[in-house]
């Protein structure tokens, strides 16, 4: 790493703030078209809900009104109003899209500032990190402003065989590239408040030297072109705080990764586009593929514990809103590029990958409920972190809906009405609907629900460039009918999944944090069954009662069902290679970015193509510390000082490893009896990793390993 130029980050309070403590913006621009976007999506969406609210009461109140049938009506409200502000904020970014032809931002001719490009990494594959951060490295070089950017591989691997898997893997990109590369790799010893932590610890010792940090994701690849046109932006803003790049997914290969590929970039655009009109410069950040202002971080990004324990309490997981909203807070503006091209991710290969991401992602939103009311924020802000903890709560609340719904029928069916209640009424109490209504209401909701794909269908239909690289007009919309009747399956899937993460939530459970997987490996079939056998048979419950209940009911909820009951298949058959790629062939599916692969992305397959073939993935890190001496010293060279430890105090890992290396007579038993946190303790350790040396020289089978 280069010298330590530190910066004070300070903890943010939530509920402390003066308005004397924001600052004033350098340029007064005008707010006027903010303010229209806002009133037409709010407003309209209010107008929305109150036809959906008025009309749901008169589907339900042909009879007198039971207090279950207000239940339904207070749900659907609420379910209602959160998809007709999506729409609205869909149709202002169709019509946007549709309407306006802005020139593509220019390349800046020179830059007068510093970026640290800054990929963090938790025990992820050093063949695909490094490949995509080498592409970019290139990219960057070729636009001729290279020199203004350093790299940075900010580690919080726990793994150990990862972590020496990292060290080799820069190492070797350090000798190929050369001593002017400007590559720096930093391994920390404890992941303090996970990738949060990571980024601020980054910031407090190294961030003085750069006026600008460029936050990627393990999954991200962008452009030179693009990351220099963000560089230039922030230059040109001096009241720019964060400006978010839109990334788009590529290289997915499963059925569901495909799916999720092919949706982002028909819809994906609609849906950046609405909401970059109406947040204007009361922006959000998405942790990733974005530019921040270092000092205003610095000063303003310190994030603090929330009171109580997890997961509702402790340190903050979906930390990139808060990080966005205290900026805002303060003055700066954060706003997204969504017209900005070469940004692009990855996405989890199969349902199961993306579920266990979204635990954490539902965990991180709901404690947003305990952020949202902080003092000094923005209402905008308030309205994100509002929209993703009902992201989360919304599936709860359809299956709510779902049950109160299906009560009403049960109720129709079988209990007798109360012809002579306690109060006199005139009438019975027996639950009635109009049927005509509500099938109109149903059509209503599902198309304003299908509106944003519909939306982004017709641009690439009509964008003539987007259309023949994705297949052609009939492709196209085959494709995205089967994305809808897919999606439309898995819905009810995902239903369940989250509303369970959020019961676990509610009920304390904390999620942790794993390493996402990022290949397109399948998961075996004995763990999908394990992981939806309960979907199952709620399926075929829902469906026999259903059916005994009312054919009626039977057939409104047949989606569900189906999907349900399906679920076990459907996970499965969405982490396939095969199916994907069987689609693929027949041209289905299929994005502009697949049809011609942007340059950087080729070019970063290549290298993890290369990179593969160093093995450094495969290897065990101890074995390999203990054959090259030469990777041992550069090794050490990285180590930070140690800690010296306290009169007393045992650590029981290192405790366990010395007393091990004591007992051990061959470099074989100490590999086979030492665990990975105690590993972890003599790779830490230059006094331990001595001792390593000192045992008998391996087999050759394992010096063949190590190499």
């Amino acid at each position: 790493m280069p010298p330590e130029c530190r910066l004070e980050m300070p903890t943010q309070s939530l509920r402390r703030w003066s308005a004397s403590q924001e600052r004033k913006p350098v340029v007064d621009r005008s707010k006027a078209r903010t303010q229209l976007a806002r009133l037409f999506v709010f407003g309209g969406g209010l107008l929305l809900t109150a036809f959906g609210t008025y009309e749901m009461y008169q589907v339900v109140s042909i009879s007198r009104t039971t207090v279950l049938q207000w239940v339904l009506v207070a749900l659907f409200t609420v379910n209602f109003s959160w998809i007709a502000v999506a729409f609205t904020s869909a149709v202002l970014g169709f019509v946007t899209l549709l309407t306006t032809r802005r020139a593509p931002m220019g390349m800046p001719a020179s830059l007068s500032h510093r970026t640290a490009v800054v990929m963090p990494v938790y025990n992820e594959q050093t063949s695909r990190t490094y490949a995509a951060l080498e592409a970019i490295y290139e990219s960057v070089e070729a636009t001729g402003l290279g020199a203004n950017f350093d790299y940075f591989i900010l580690s919080d691997t726990t793994d150990p065989d990862a972590w020496i898997a990292e060290e080799r893997a820069f190492l070797a990109l350090r000798d190929r590239l050369g001593p002017d590369a400007r590559f720096y790799y930093r391994h920390r010893e404890k992941n303090h408040h996970r990738k949060a932590g990571n980024i601020a610890d980054f910031v407090k010792r190294w961030g003085g030297h750069y006026e600008h940090t460029l936050v990627l994701d393990a999954d991200s690849l962008m452009t030179g072109d693009c990351i220099v046109r963000l560089a230039g932006a922030m230059e040109a803003d001096p009241d720019a705080g964060i400006i978010q790049s839109l990334p788009l997914i590529i290289n997915r290969n499963t059925l569901f990764a495909r799916l999720q590929q092919f949706a982002a970039r028909v819809t994906g655009p609609v849906i950046a586009t609405g909401l970059s009109v109406w947040m204007g410069r009361d922006g959000n950040y998405w942790g990733h593929n974005a530019i921040i202002r270092t000092e205003a971080f610095a000063a303003q990004g310190g994030l603090p514990d929330l009171k109580g324990k997890p997961p509702l309490g402790g340190h903050i997981l979906s930390h990139d809103f808060v990080e966005a909203a205290l900026l805002r807070r303060a003055g700066w503006d954060v706003y997204m590029l969504a017209d900005l091209g070469g940004s692009f991710e990855e996405s989890p290969p199969s349902l199961i990958d993306l579920s266990a991401r979204d635990r954490r992602w539902c965990q991180g939103n709901l404690q947003h409920t305990r952020v949202i009311g902080a003092k000094g924020l923005k209402w905008p802000t308030r309205q994100h972190f509002a929209t993703g903890i009902m992201s989360y709560l919304a599936s709860p609340f359809w299956l709510f809906q779902l049950i109160v719904g299906i009560a009403l029928v049960l109720q129709t069916t079988y209990i007798r009405p109360e012809y002579f209640a306690r109060d006199f009424r005139l009438y019975p109490v027996w639950p009635r609907f109009d049927p005509e209504r509500a099938l109109m209401l149903f059509a209503i909701t599902m198309g304003i629900l299908l509106a944003p794909k519909i939306f982004g269908l017709i641009l690439m239909l009509v964008r003539g460039n987007d259309r023949r690289a994705s297949g052609g007009a009939i492709r196209l919309v085959i494709s995205a009918i089967l994305e809808m009747i897919l999606s439309a399956l898995l819905a009810p899937i995902l239903m369940l999944i989250q509303s369970g993460s959020v019961f676990q939530i509610l009920l304390g459970r904390d999620t942790g944090w794993q390493p996402q997987r990022r290949d397109d490996g399948s998961i075996p079939f004995k763990d999908i069954v394990r992981r939806h056998r309960s979907h199952t048979v709620l399926g075929a419950l829902a469906g026999i009662s259903a059916f005994l209940i009312a054919t009626s009911l039977f057939l409104w909820m047949s989606p569900t069902i189906l999907g349900l009951l399906l679920a076990i298949p459907l996970s499965w058959l969405s982490g396939q290679l095969g199916a994907g790629l069987a689609l693929k062939r027949l041209g289905l599916l299929m994005t502009p970015e697949e049809h011609t692969p942007p340059p950087i992305a080729t070019r970063a397959n290549a290298l993890q193509l290369r990179n593969a073939t160093f093995d450094f993935d495969d290897k065990d890190g101890l074995a390999a510390l203990y054959a090259d001496a030469g990777l041992r010293a550069r090794h050490a060279e990285m180590l930070p000082p140690a800690t010296p430890r306290r009169r007393g105090e045992i650590e029981t890992e290192r405790a366990l490893a010395e007393a091990k290396l004591s007992d051990a007579e061959s470099i074989e038993d100490a590999l086979v009896w030492l665990k990975p946190k105690e590993r972890m303790v003599v790779m830490r350790d230059s006094a331990l990793l001595e001792r390593l040396v000192q045992l008998k020289q391996a087999a050759p089978e394992l010096a063949r390993a190590a190499e």
